[in-house]
């Protein structure tokens, strides 16, 4: 996975409750792992912006419920620093589900994308809205 410029302080660990932001029929994906953390024992994996997280669905349409899924993080509450020194922090903790490629299974996303997102997944930007 390709690193992004940002110093992105994970704000997500194992258990957060996340803001399903596409119209893929989940509306709140509850976080069970992070693709590609490496810690220390005991330690609670955490992903930020950027990350991909792998997730069960809590709440949507009966189709979706508990089904085991990949998501991408686009959003988080806890603050973190840009290259150019600003620190951004966002009013939700959300994701967006994606297949094993990093595309997005949604047409469609609600709500700012933070532009982390973009450097490592081109294809979940093109359909946001809007890209802060």
């Amino acid at each position: 996975m390709k690193a992004i410029s940002a110093s992105v302080t994970k704000g997500i660990t194992v258990g957060t409750l996340l803001t399903c932001a596409d119209n893929t029929g989940a509306r709140v994906l509850k976080v069970i792992g992070v693709i590609g953390y490496k810690g220390v024992k005991r330690r609670y994996p955490k992903a930020g912006v950027g990350d991909v997280v792998v997730a069960s669905v809590k709440k949507g349409t009966p189709e979706m419920k508990k089904k085991v899924v990949r998501a991408v993080v686009i959003r988080q509450r806890m603050p973190y620093r840009r290259a150019d020194g600003t620190r951004i922090a966002f009013e939700d903790n959300a994701a967006v589900i994606v297949n094993e490629k990093g595309e997005p299974k949604g047409s469609e996303i609600k709500g700012p994308v933070a532009k982390e997102v973009g450097e490592r997944f081109p294809k979940v930007v093109r359909i946001a809205s809007i890209v802060v």
